[in-house]
């Protein structure tokens, strides 16, 4: 999945949830998702994250309490997330973020499944798990990249 598919419908609003810590994208479809940052960062898309190829995929640990600091439009096709923990590298097609909402509660359990066979942790090390906040903060999307 790496450019967009013509049968993905196209987003028709994105929300980036400060306090929460969750992206709210609504598609053309009726499909309204609400992607934790924590799920949008260890499935990142990115070469680091996913490597270079099949087998080369490495586990994000530490990563509960991550949160973006800007999202960029990438074209027509994309956005392009800058984490707090510096990472920025990946581009998150309309296609990918679909697939990502549509198959969220299966991908959030093979993560915590492969985080337990390794021995590690959502937390990240010397930190306990922060408290939900309830309130929602939002910032725009930026413009896209020419």
């Amino acid at each position: 999945m790496a450019g967009l598919d013509s049968d993905t419908p196209m987003p028709t609003q994105i929300t980036v949830h400060q306090q929460s810590r969750i992206l709210e994208i609504g598609f053309a479809d009726g499909k309204v998702f609400k992607l934790p940052f924590e799920l949008l960062r260890v499935y990142s898309p990115s070469a680091e994250v996913r490597g270079h190829g099949p087998g080369q995929e490495v586990l994000q640990v530490g990563k509960r309490g991550v949160g973006i600091e800007s999202v960029e439009g990438v074209g027509h096709y994309a956005i392009q997330p800058r984490f707090t923990d510096g990472h920025s590298t990946g581009l998150y097609s309309w296609d990918y973020i679909h697939w990502l909402g549509s198959q969220q509660t299966s991908l959030w359990q093979d993560y915590l499944d492969r985080l337990t066979a390794a021995g590690a942790s959502r937390d990240p090390q010397g930190t306990q798990a922060p408290d939900a906040a309830p309130a929602l903060d939002s910032v725009a999307l930026t413009r896209p990249r020419s």
